[in-house]
Formats: structure tokens, C-alpha cells, sequence
């Protein structure tokens, strides 16, 4: 990890005014982004953007915009001054003058406006319209590092085995192999199956089975439940041989999940499986479930919690969600992360809005008398990037 300077950008304007120094200056220190995606390398089209600043999978109905979001006008609010636009422009100037500066232009300005230091790539969505991780670094002026995406992995040991005793063993192999260059693993069974999934690893006799249907039909996402149970076992134990975190994602996410199965109270068993393992797990994002995840992460050694881009997507509400979070969540158990995807937009408001968020929360605490100075600085300086930095070993 290399240290970076000053932020680029005047990020304390909406800092609370009577924050006293020293927590003011943890908030804005660098941050470890520790789950977020490539953006877009390609200039967009105004229908291409709106899609990426919104989960919905469809277009805002006619006459509608996905402007008219939280996280719409919070990119009109606080991303247009960073590409040289008065706050609150219309989304056609914002738009245009995005188009005018260019895609590694905008991307160089709203990622190193972010102020972050690493930024850990999850590549499981990658492809070619999308910056890899090593570009995230170099336009963002920070270090960089790959989560890898264990369903990613069964897709290519799935399209390649030839019986399902050797897609047994080139699944491990495989893991292995990706296990060198990473910082940690993430899953997306969430999105495949639902949290409420069988905790026991699977017999043998079953996965072989379940192998057999899979090479049958090796092109579509792996659903089958007792192959995501295999795969996430087989996970466990590379991670649990390398030292690597293993993220899931949780609650809100585009309309692909069951939101009801993305609970993670409802991996609880798993959870209590991995314990002596040792094996951290991340639960990434939670919302609504942000109370159930901070509870977990109480009651768990091993279990670390983030509101990820949910910050974003609540935007001028993000602070009520930081404070519930905070209730309960041990403050050496929790990470940020933007989860930024497809435009830079994403990454910048991300750290933005952790950092409007968390102080919020600090300045009611301190005004309370809850907590000292030192205590709120050292609370900053652990959620942004120290709790990260222990966590993945960087």
C-alpha cells in the first residue's frame, strides 16, 4: 500500500461545522475501499448512464427519469463541482459536460476526488467495457487489489471439466490458483439461491451427482444448491489456508435476488460453522437488514459488516442508516465500501457519503458526551481504512 496525500477535493463543506479537529481530519483521510467494481472505460449515452445510478433493471417509466432519485440528485449536488459545474446543474449540462471531458478524464477526477487509497475490485462482473482493477489504481491514484468471485470461478471449471470427479478437483485448483493474486473471495449466492441455504458442506456422493446434472448443461449460472454449498465450502478452505476473508453479498440489489432470502440472519448456521475456523466474513451492504447484520457482528469474532452502496442510494438519509448500524456493530467490526460500478459517480458519492454519514453520527455522540475526542477519531480512522487493513492483511 502506498500512502496518499491531501484529498483533490474539498470534501469538509458538509463536514458538521463544530466537529473539533482531529475527527475531522480521520474523516477525511484516505479511505480503504474494500468492495467496489470496474466503471465504465467508454463515453455514455444519457439512457446507459441512468441505468448505472440505479438498481432497477429497467428504464424510468416515460416522461420519468432516474434523475429524479436520491442518488440522481445527489450526482447532480456533488459530483457536477468536481467536473467544473455549479452544484444542482440539470442532468443535460451534467451529462454534457461529461461527454465533453471525456470517459478517463471524468474517471481520473471522481475517483481521486473519492480520497481513497485502495481500492479492492471485486472482478466478478468484469469485462471488457469495464477498467480492471490494476486501472482503478492507476486513475484513482491509489493501490488496488482483486476479490475474486467464486461463481465466476465454477462457471470456468464448469465449461472445462471433463467428468464431475475432475470438476471436483479442478474446482479447488482453481480457487487455489486465483487465491495467489487476491485479497479475499466474495460469493453472490444471495443472488443464485438465497442466504437460507443448507449450512452443512455437502456429502461427496451428492456433489458428484450434482456435477454430473451441471456438465450436462455447463452454460447457465450455477443454482444448483448443493454446488453453491460445494463451492462455498471448497472456498472456506482455501481461504481459511491463505488467511483471506471471504465477502457475501446481502440485502438491497438489483432485481435479480429475492430480497426476503437476503437476510443475513439467515446464514446464521454458516456462520456458526466458520467460527473455529477463523475465517472472516464480510457481509456487504445489509440494508434493510443492516440491524440483523450489526447483531451478527456483535455476537460473531469473525463477522465484519458495511452499508456499502447503500450510503449512495439513500444518499441525504444515508446518516439515519449509519446511526442504526452503529447501535449495535463492534466499531472494530465495521468497513466502508462504495460498491461503485459502471461510472465513477458511484465511488465518489460512496466515500462521500460515508463520510457526511459517520460524522453525523460522531457529532450526536460527542454532543452527548458518549464519547471523547480521541475516542470518535479513532473510530473514524478504524471504519475507513484500519479495520480494512487488519481484515485483508494489506
Amino acid at each position: 500500500m502506498r500512502p496518499q496525500g491531501a484529498l483533490s477535493v474539498d470534501l469538509s463543506v458538509d463536514l458538521p461545522v463544530d466537529l473539533p479537529d482531529p475527527v475531522r481530519e480521520a474523516l477525511l483521510a484516505p479511505l480503504i475501499d474494500h468492495h467496489c467494481h470496474g466503471v465504465r472505460r467508454d463515453d455514455l449515452t444519457r439512457a446507459r448512464f441512468e441505468m448505472l445510478i440505479t438498481e432497477a433493471g429497467t428504464p424510468a417509466p416515460p416522461g420519468t427519469t432516474h434523475f429524479d432519485t436520491p442518488a440522481g440528485a445527489a450526482v447532480r449536488r456533488w459530483c457536477a463541482p468536481v467536473l467544473d459545474l455549479d452544484p444542482h446543474v440539470p442532468p443535460a449540462v451534467y451529462l454534457a459536460r461529461r461527454s465533453e471531458l471525456g470517459p478517463v478524464e471524468v474517471n481520473r477526477r471522481l475517483l481521486r476526488a473519492a480520497g481513497i487509497t485502495a481500492f479492492l475490485v471485486d472482478t466478478g462482473l468484469n469485462g471488457p467495457d469495464l477498467l480492471s482493477a490494476a486501472e482503478m489504481g492507476r486513475l484513482g491514484g491509489a493501490a488496488a487489489d482483486e476479490i475474486i468471485r467464486i461463481e465466476q470461478i465454477e462457471q470456468g471449471v464448469a465449461e472445462t471439466a471433463a467428468s464431475a470427479a475432475s470438476y471436483i478437483i479442478a474446482l479447488g485448483e482453481a480457487l487455489a490458483g486465483r487465491a495467489d493474486r487476491a485479497a479475499g473471495f466474495t460469493s453472490a449466492i444471495a443472488y443464485r439461491h438465497g442466504l437460507d441455504f443448507d449450512p452443512a458442506r455437502p456429502a461427496r456422493g451428492s456433489v458428484i451427482a450434482a456435477a454430473a446434472r451441471r456438465l450436462a448443461h455447463p452454460g447457465g449460472r450455477l443454482t444448483d444448491p448443493v454446488l453453491l454449498r460445494h463451492l462455498l465450502w471448497a472456498a472456506v478452505d482455501v481461504a481459511r489456508e491463505r488467511g483471506l476473508p471471504l465477502q457475501f453479498h446481502t440485502g438491497y440489489g438489483d432485481p435479480d435476488l429475492d430480497l426476503h432470502r437476503a437476510d443475513p440472519a439467515l446464514m446464521t448456521g454458516f456462520i456458526r460453522a466458520l467460527q473455529p475456523m477463523g475465517v472472516p466474513v464480510i457481509l456487504l451492504h445489509c440494508y434493510p437488514f443492516h440491524r440483523q447484520a450489526a447483531y451478527l457482528a456483535n455476537v460473531f469474532p469473525h463477522v465484519y459488516v458495511d452499508v456499502g452502496l447503500v450510503l449512495t442510494h439513500t444518499a441525504a438519509g444515508s446518516a439515519a442508516v449509519m446511526g442504526e448500524l452503529l447501535e449495535l456493530v463492534p466499531f472494530h467490526k465495521q468497513l466502508f465500501s462504495s460498491d461503485g460500478y459502471g461510472v465513477a459517480e458511484t465511488c465518489h458519492l460512496g466515500a462521500l457519503y460515508y463520510r457526511r454519514s459517520l460524522a453525523r453520527a460522531l457529532a450526536v455522540r460527542l454532543a452527548d458526551d458518549e464519547w471523547s475526542v480521541p475516542d470518535a477519531a479513532r473510530v473514524a480512522h478504524m471504519i475507513g481504512s484500519g479495520n480494512a487493513r487488519r481484515v485483508y492483511r494489506l
